[in-house]
């Protein structure tokens, strides 16, 4: 972390603020950039999904309604 060599004359307390804060800095860099990353993904499925055509926003789900509902169970049989 800390090397031996002091080039700017500067004291042991100094160096170890700075080092501290240079890697809070590349935290937050590292941060940011993850934060762009999602940013990015939700803008280009807003592009994609405004490209779509209306008919395919208006349609029916494709999904078959039996597989979402829950089968009856009759509780008297």
């Amino acid at each position: 972390m800390i090397d031996d060599e002091n080039y700017l004359q500067s004291s042991r307390n100094f160096r170890l603020s700075a080092e501290v804060l240079a890697l809070m800095f590349k935290g937050a860099g590292y941060a940011a950039l993850f934060c762009f990353g999602i940013a990015l993904v939700a803008l280009f499925l807003l592009v994609i999904g405004a490209a779509l055509p209306e008919a395919s926003k208006e349609a029916a789900d494709p999904t078959p309604d039996f597989s979402m509902v829950a089968p009856a169970i009759d509780p008297l049989a």
